[in-house]
């Protein structure tokens, strides 16, 4: 039945079948576009780093990776001191932030009440606006200082026995930095899992409950599952976060040229190195080097991109089997 008034073959309805369809493809022309822009730029960014760090590349080949020397002095480099301050601090600061991620949206999500939550959420996502280098000032002047005469005393009276928390407590090394990784990553893998929890289906939690599951055996076997994938890549996020952060660590973390089993030594990262030492660099050589380690940086954080895709596939083939 034609409306009263309306004629299909009029000039305006030809016209708003036109717009409606160059509206169409202008929104897939920007779209490719943008998509097309962002994978050229990535490109050409990785493009350009390599080929600054050619020269250090073709100078000590893949052994740059597993040799710990940094000498400007000897001209001699090499990346396993600060691969290995930049795993050990990310993977610190990925075990603690996780849980308390979790438990913040969990709160946030089903015990706090709205009028507490939204403030609450506030504040906590406030801190991924804190600027990194506030940050690692606050970490210098306040956090550092109690780590040394507190948290790490405290830590070696029970664990001392440990390699990990044995020798001198020091307010610059890696459990700091790890300690202001985490704090940097919580805002993010919190918000993200926030999202996933109050986007599951109100029924299946209703209806596990009805079943006679309790509220926190209804959260592990229907939220959690339900929620898996997003919580795996929240998780990943949060550590290629950790991965790539240079000022924050570069001013608690130490700038130590060693490898030490204590947490309480100071040692330095990937990023941190850059930061420090790319503007002073006293020659070609060691330019290039440290545009070695930033490729090693890229590489590091390619391979956490494709492993949190890999997680997220798989944990969606299970829940859909399931």
């Amino acid at each position: 039945m034609t409306s009263v008034g309306y004629d299909p073959a009029a000039p305006g309805a030809e016209l708003e079948r036109r717009g409606i369809r160059l509206g169409d493809v202008l929104f897939q022309g920007v779209a490719l576009a943008a998509s097309v822009a962002a994978t050229a730029l990535l490109g050409l960014i990785a493009y350009q780093v390599f080929s600054d760090a050619w020269p250090a590349i073709e100078q000590f080949g893949l052994s740059f990776v597993w040799t710990e020397a940094w000498d400007p002095v000897k001209d001699t480099y090499g990346a396993l001191t600060f691969v290995y301050g930049t795993v050990v601090t990310s993977i610190i600061a990925l075990l603690l932030a996780t849980p308390l991620s979790i438990a913040i949206a969990l709160f946030l999500t089903e015990i706090a009440p709205r009028r507490v939550a939204a403030p609450i959420a506030t504040l906590v996502e406030l801190l991924a606006a804190v600027p990194s280098v506030v940050l690692g000032l606050w970490g210098i002047l306040v956090f550092g200082p109690w780590v040394r005469d507190t948290l790490e005393p405290w830590l070696q009276s029970f664990l001392g026995w440990c390699p990990l928390f044995s020798g001198e407590p020091s307010q610059a090394g890696m459990l700091p930095a790890a300690l202001v990784l985490t704090i940097m990553i919580i805002p993010i893998t919190s918000a993200i899992c926030r999202e996933l929890f109050s986007r599951t289906p109100r029924d299946l939690m209703d209806g596990a409950m009805a079943l006679g599951s309790t509220r926190w055996e209804a959260i592990r076997g229907v939220m959690f599952a339900y929620a898996a994938p997003g919580i795996a890549a929240a998780v990943l996020l949060g550590l290629g976060r950790a991965f790539g952060e240079a000022i924050a660590v570069n001013q608690v973390i130490g700038g130590a040229n060693s490898i030490h089993i204590s947490l309480f030594a100071p040692a330095d990262s990937l990023g941190s190195r850059i930061a420090a030492q790319y503007q002073g660099a006293t020659s070609a050589l060691q330019a290039s080097s440290i545009l070695y380690l930033g490729a090693i940086l890229m590489v590091i954080s390619l391979v956490t991109n494709v492993l949190a895709q890999v997680i997220v596939r798989r944990f969606e083939r299970s829940r859909r089997a399931y």
